[in-house]
């Protein structure tokens, strides 16, 4: 029967278990001097090493090797047993699903009797911080003064919610997150041990994904495990784990920093096709600006685990922004991979984190073909007078020729409708590009709502995206300018929050609503 990668290489000593030095050398020393305490505590990330070391600490105890120091031996009978999962003097308990006071009053209850077989009954309690304070008082008394057959050891991955009456009864010790460096050595390691063909590209990506946690990254190697013969290469591994490249996080870096919203969603769009997940490609932009950010304040001596040429471009990069910038971009995105992944659009809070963080660039002019809205009037045109004229008849006019008032003036029949707003939205959308190139990716998140007289009522889903119009100078008036030259009539334009319009109901809807009603619904206007 096939078993799980961390199961089948978990470590079976003191000296196998990876970077937790601090912890199995103090453990190793109290083994062979005999001074084993009655209670441990063991709080850590998930995939440290917790439930593993007690396990080791379980075997130790209890190993029938005549050097102390050379125990668990896995050679006895005793460690084999621990080894083959039975034993009957460990006993593993997982507080998330034993959580009520009657669980502790069994265990109580049980406690007093003599081991079965070896020195020691070793308590393992899982989550412990799952039990409920009921739970937790009735196991005080027995913690702090247990039979002297019976050692606790109980683990958790949030000591904050240990109370402290718990902690005051037990050693406690406190796992670390695992460097890059010592997962990519260990994955190594198990790769040769199972024969597997692995890019070093790939080796590198998977301990990233890890992120400390070992267990995590032997469980993506583990899903990565492919046919005798066949690589694991680094783009599999790159589809596989929806992680984007380097190289696309490297030029969405550069497009902020250069203010480029366009290259930006390009890059964005261009990684999402590829397979890459939006959340993953959030938390890749956080750990490399965190190195950006450290760059910044530390220089030369901050200490990265990066080629030469990356560190370079990265000294280059940093020195680009500012460090206000660079601490508002690692938030932005941070809380765009704390969003939850259930969205009908999961790249959305990837775009917002970006668009936020461009800078606002003020609209440029229209050109001197088109029509503003508030045209300054032309000179009188001088017509040539008599120097007698005669009171009748009076002469024929002259044509006049039309003047830019004058054309303003016709527009101003033509009936401006929500149809026609609509109709002509995607040709605004790319003539306001070409004024600021930002424009684009931002009115691509709204569409014309409502027409109020002379105005067109832009809506945007999000609020983010209604105050970053708002807050671009001269957005209104640019799409005002714009509306005129292709509807034919004045134009104003204002941004709202689409869930808090009320959309106008015009008169023949009215009028058809109060028929349908029987007449019961005054207008508007004759209304008190």
């Amino acid at each position: 029967m096939s078993q799980a990668l961390y199961r089948k290489w978990r470590p079976q000593t003191f000296n196998d278990v990876i970077g937790q030095e601090h912890i199995t050398r103090t453990l190793q020393n109290s083994v062979i001097g005999d001074r084993v305490g009655h209670a441990y505590l063991f709080c850590g990330p998930r995939g440290t090493g917790k439930t593993t070391t007690a396990r080791l600490l379980a075997k130790a105890v209890n190993c029938l090797h005549d050097d102390p120091a050379a125990r668990p031996c896995n050679q006895c009978h005793i460690c084999i047993a621990i080894n083959d999962g039975r034993f009957l003097d460990l006993i593993e308990i997982d507080a998330a699903s034993n959580t009520g006071v009657d669980d502790i009053r069994d265990l109580r209850d049980k406690i007093n009797f003599s081991p079965n077989e070896g020195r020691f009954k070793v308590y393992i309690i899982d989550e412990v911080h799952m039990l409920s304070t009921a739970a937790f008082n009735a196991l005080l008394k027995t913690l702090e003064e247990p039979p002297l057959h019976v050692k606790f050891v109980l683990a958790t991955t949030e000591e904050h919610k240990v109370p402290v009456t718990i902690k005051s009864r037990c050693q406690q010790f406190n796992f670390r997150l695992l460097t890059e460096a010592e997962i990519r050595q260990r994955l190594e390691w198990m790769a040769g041990k199972e024969g597997l063909t692995i890019e070093p590209e790939a080796v590198a990506l998977i301990a990233r994904q890890g992120a400390g946690s070992l267990r995590d990254a032997e469980s993506l190697l583990d899903q990565l495990v492919m046919a005798p013969g066949e690589t694991i290469t680094a783009d599999r591994t790159r589809k596989v784990l929806g992680v984007a490249s380097n190289t696309a996080v490297i030029q969405l870096t550069n497009a902020w920093l250069d203010g480029d919203g366009a290259k930006g969603l390009s890059v964005i769009y261009e990684a999402l096709s590829t397979g890459t997940d939006a959340r993953q490609f959030c938390r890749q932009m956080v750990s490399y600006l965190r190195q950006l950010l450290l760059v910044k304040a530390a220089g030369e001596d901050v200490v990265l685990e990066v080629t030469d040429e990356e560190r370079a471009e990265m000294t280059a990069q940093a020195q680009r922004s500012s460090r206000q910038r660079l601490i508002a971009a690692v938030k932005a995105f941070n809380e765009a991979a704390m969003k939850p992944a259930g969205s009908w659009q999961p790249q959305l809070p990837l775009e917002i984190a970006f668009l936020e963080l461009l800078p606002a660039e003020p609209i440029a002019a229209l050109p001197p073909t088109a029509v503003p809205a508030t045209a300054p009037l032309p000179p009188p045109v001088e017509k040539e007078t008599a120097v007698a004229p005669l009171p009748e008849p009076e002469p024929e006019p002259e044509p006049v020729v039309e003047t830019a008032v004058s054309a303003l003036k016709k527009t101003e029949t033509v009936e401006l409708t929500l149809a026609a707003a609509t109709s002509h939205w995607r040709e605004l959308v790319n003539q306001a590009g070409r004024h600021n190139k930002n424009m684009p990716a931002l009115l691509n998140m709204g569409k014309p709502l409502a027409i109020e007289g002379n105005t067109i009522v832009v809506g945007f889903d999000y609020p983010i995206f209604k105050d970053k119009f708002d807050n671009t100078a001269g957005a209104p008036q640019l799409l005002g300018d714009i509306y005129t030259d292709l509807l034919g009539t004045h134009c104003l334009v204002r941004a709202v929050v689409t869930s808090e319009y009320a959309v106008p109901v015009s008169e023949t809807e009215f009028r058809a609503l109060a028929d349908e009603l029987g007449g019961v619904v005054e207008s508007a206007d004759s209304a008190d």
